[in-house]
């Protein structure tokens, strides 16, 4: 394997603008990383060669003209629920399998902006519904670390790549926990900023009160550089924060002194099993040995996360999607008649598991039940969110686990509840609009495998610096992330 695609984004951006390798070189390196081993990963739903070296091209230029780019050269995967000019954006779905993207989202221009080259359109469940990646219409991707088991989901594809070393940053979007449960599953850092932070323009809506985009990375300083650069304001987005972005790659540290972190009272490790409860115990430890106070908070509603956000999401989905309907966007079934073209785009177009949602949303905004329901479940939603204000009243951050198991096989959760289940302890902060990440904490072993685990921290609103701070201290004290390799060990060949 090439030693230029194991490096990280900052050190490639480091490189880059001093001139020691060219954006060029990153990019070939990529691609041909991706050309070694993305058959079995299948973290990419499309490579972008051309775009890739025209990219790469032109960021040389401009280093050589004298600029200097916060993330100058550095190979990303963009999620394929994001546009970018004349590529295909599906979704992973039948329905807008050959849609071409007309415009970039403002977080992927962003990125581009700040000298990131784009390697390819990276796989996830089908319109972002899902927590394993396996609801995709277009592929399978697999967890580098084990390619008999999933890599999470929605955002799978991207930390698929990153953690494959096919890309140094993997762009992913949230609603319930896409970006931090498959940051956890891959060994990865995954950031969800506050609700409003990045704009959504150009991000293909799912949940629109939910949907947040942030970035997956090997590290936190790559993440926080790659957060840095989406960040900020959009007139093009009404839910944007017009406010300014404190930077992050600025404010890392190396110790925890005078922190408050909460330990959720609700949120028990004893139903993990003894492998998963010892490594949150020593992760709660190592908090403590970095000079963190540890503090009890109560969570109260966290309970009710579930089934408050199963109303609201699919609730919001439906109105969402209703807009693909064979006319305007992607693909459609011949009929004799309007409404007969329809249903019959749609019931080939989307696949189970968006039916599954449009279904529930749809009943939940109908009349005579969208009180009993919808309304409902956002008088829980702003009790969600006053619980966490009050816990921050007592504490400057919160740690949980980021999921309820280590990665698991292939089709072992077929039913939807028990999938639904995999978001419990990342609803509750979606809900409440928080900043939260995982960053890698430890192993848990299981069918003979070494498996990757993440720690779950979540600060205030808008408190992305307090945020990734703290994860910086806990990741350079524990080096949990460079403890395993994936099982992808050699650009000729593919190990599992």
């Amino acid at each position: 394997m090439s030693e230029l695609v194991e490096r990280g984004a900052a050190e490639i951006a480091r490189d880059v603008n001093a001139k020691r390798v060219s954006a060029r070189e990153i990019a070939d390196a990529a691609l041909a990383r991706a050309d070694a081993v993305d058959e079995r990963v299948g973290a990419y739903l499309r490579v972008l060669y051309d775009i890739a070296r025209e990219t790469a091209t032109r960021v040389d230029e401009r280093v050589a003209r004298g600029e200097k780019l916060p993330l100058a050269g550095v190979p990303f995967a963009v999620k394929d629920n994001m546009c970018l000019n004349g590529t295909r954006t599906t979704c992973a779905s039948r329905i807008l399998e050959r849609w071409t993207a007309p415009y970039t989202a403002t977080a992927v221009q962003r990125m581009l902006d700040a000298g990131c080259v784009p390697i390819g359109k990276s796989n996830l469940d089908e319109f972002a519904m899902g927590s394993s990646c396996e609801n995709s219409a277009l592929g399978v991707t697999r967890n580098p670390y084990d390619l008999g088991r999933v890599p999470g989901g929605s955002s799978g594809g991207s930390a698929a790549a990153v953690a494959a070393r096919e890309a140094a940053i993997g762009m992913g979007s949230d609603t319930g926990g896409s970006i931090r449960e498959p940051a956890a599953f891959c060994n990865l850092v995954g950031l969800k900023p506050t609700y409003g932070r990045v704009s959504r323009y150009g991000l293909i809506a799912f949940a629109s009160s939910l949907d947040q985009i942030g970035p997956l990375a090997r590290s936190v300083e790559d993440a926080a550089l790659a957060y840095d650069a989406m960040a900020g304001h959009d007139p093009m987005d009404s839910t944007s924060i017009a406010s300014e972005v404190e930077p992050t790659a600025t404010a890392l540290r190396n110790d925890l002194r005078g922190l408050r972190i909460g330990i959720v009272r609700e949120f028990p490790l004893d139903p993990l099993g003894a492998e998963m409860k010892s490594a949150y115990e020593q992760a709660y430890r190592d908090l403590e040995a970095l000079g963190a106070s540890l503090v009890e908070v109560c969570l109260p509603t966290a309970e009710y996360g579930l089934a408050t956000y199963y109303l609201i999401a699919p609730a919001e989905c439906s109105a969402n999607l209703a807009r693909f309907d064979g006319v305007r966007y992607g693909s459609n079934v011949d009929a004799g008649d309007v409404g007969t073209m329809y249903e019959r785009t749609r019931a080939a177009g989307f696949g189970p598991e968006v039916k599954r949602r449009i279904l529930i949303g749809t009943y939940a905004l109908s009349s005579g039940y969208y009180d009993a329901y919808y309304v409902r479940a956002q008088k829980a939603r702003t009790l969600v969110a006053r619980d966490f204000a009050k816990a921050f009243t007592s504490c400057d951050l919160i740690a949980s686990p980021a999921t309820s198991c280590p990665p698991f096989a292939l089709g072992a959760k077929s039913d939807p509840y028990s999938m639904y289940l995999m978001d419990y302890y990342t609803i509750p902060m979606s809900l409440a609009g928080v900043p939260a990440l995982s960053v890698p904490c430890g192993w848990a072993r299981e069918g003979g495998r070494t498996l990757p685990l993440g720690l779950q921290l979540v600060a205030p609103h808008f408190a992305e610096a307090l945020l990734l701070g703290a994860a910086h201290a806990y990741e350079g004290a524990t080096k949990h992330a460079g403890t395993y390799a994936p099982s992808l060990v050699a650009a000729s060949g593919v190990e599992s």
